[in-house]
């Protein structure tokens, strides 16, 4: 997987919102663990992978079938404003963007909605949730929008095309390509809100230009299906403190994943984390080498503490997904629901944090941020 990217919110079209997010290179310690509104009418959103129009998997093609369902975002409120891209979910206007896009307007501020055919609408937040830089917002007045084609991020492989559509520095309805670079990438962002969480989830990488406005975007296949929602970039430093643009390094929360607290923002409900119940460090090998999560604390009566983990082991896989660091870690149980059944990898480690000692399997099912 690699050491886990840190991020800080990178501001949009004007100021303060609606950037892909900026990475940084410092890397953070983690901890494995994470206002009711009506939906659309009351329809539950297709969770399962839905079709897009016929395409003859070409980009010009894909890009046609997607773009009536992508948005720009204006967002504005005490701390600054800006402007973001989202994802029609609904005929009825139920948007699906990141929270560091409309964040700032959730105690107060003004939201609006610029279609791809130029007509206009003010909008509400449905929920948001900053541990997964997830929102759901819904247009006052609409009707008769297209909903995207959802497609199933679990099925990317390295190499695979991709495109990239949002409007980047305000610039509505533009489309970029590039190719799934790596997958499960953790990485972390910092809220901008005082108390936010970080977010760490587990990536699609692309090389397919990412910038600022572009942020809740759709990343789409051949097919013109969503398979990512684009969120965060890594960039080199301008010298002059302003943002820089893309380098190639971009980001995105895999559909797949996000679709369970999709639906549960679109239903007023808490939205729900996979846990573990530990806290985590960052475990080396005998030459210093990243070498899995280290176990500190574990919480009484967790899931850890259930399956019997103890501190000073170290977690090197989740099922076959290695485990690098503690921010893997964090990434990879984040692709998970409560209530999974994984199986842990195991070892002990020395008093400094080296790995040692023979593997073994622990089976865990994971527990729940609110539990």
């Amino acid at each position: 997987m690699g050491a886990a990217l840190l991020v800080g919110a990178l501001a949009g079209a004007v100021t303060g919102v609606g950037g892909a997010a900026l990475l940084n290179d410092d890397h953070a310690q983690t901890i494995a663990q994470g206002a009711p509104s009506p939906s659309d009418n009351g329809a539950r959103l297709n969770t399962q992978p839905v079709a897009a129009p016929a395409t003859d998997g070409s980009t010009e093609s894909a890009a046609a079938a997607a773009l009536p369902s992508v948005v720009k975002i204006y967002a504005s409120g005490a701390q600054g404003s800006g402007s973001g891209s989202g994802i029609i979910l609904t005929s009825g206007g139920e948007i699906l963007t990141n929270n560091h896009v409309v964040e700032l307007t959730a105690g107060g501020g003004k939201l609006a909605v610029s279609f791809n055919d130029g007509t206009t609408a003010k909008a509400t937040i449905l929920g948001r949730d900053p541990l997964t830089d997830l929102a759901v917002i819904k247009a006052d007045g609409v009707s008769g929008l297209t909903p995207a084609a959802i497609g199933d991020s679990d099925s990317l492989a390295v190499g695979q095309q991709l495109i990239a559509l949002g409007a980047p520095y305000g610039l509505e309805s533009t489309v970029t390509t590039g190719i799934v670079s790596a997958l499960n990438r953790p990485v972390t962002t910092q809220g901008e809100a005082a108390g936010d969480p970080a977010t760490i989830f587990p990536a699609v990488q692309t090389d397919a230009a990412i910038n600022p406005g572009n942020s809740g975007g759709p990343l789409i296949n051949l097919s013109g299906q969503v398979i990512g929602i684009d969120s965060a970039i890594k960039t080199t430093s301008s010298g002059d403190g302003s943002q820089s643009g893309s380098i190639g390094l971009g980001f995105a929360i895999p559909i797949s994943d996000a679709l369970p607290i999709v639906e549960e923002l679109r239903n007023g409900e808490t939205p729900t984390h996979a846990r573990i119940g530990v806290t985590v460090g960052d475990a080396t090998d005998e030459v210093g080498l990243p070498d899995g999560a280290l176990v500190g604390q574990v919480d009484t009566g967790s899931a850890a503490d259930q399956a019997g983990l103890r501190k000073g082991q170290v977690i090197t896989k989740v099922d076959d997904h290695v485990i690098d660091n503690g921010d893997s870690l964090v990434a990879t149980v984040r692709s998970y629901r409560p209530g999974d059944t994984v199986r842990l990898t195991v070892t002990s480690s020395t008093a400094d944090g080296t790995s040692t000692g023979p593997a073994k399997t622990v089976p865990l099912t994971l527990g729940s941020d609110t539990d």
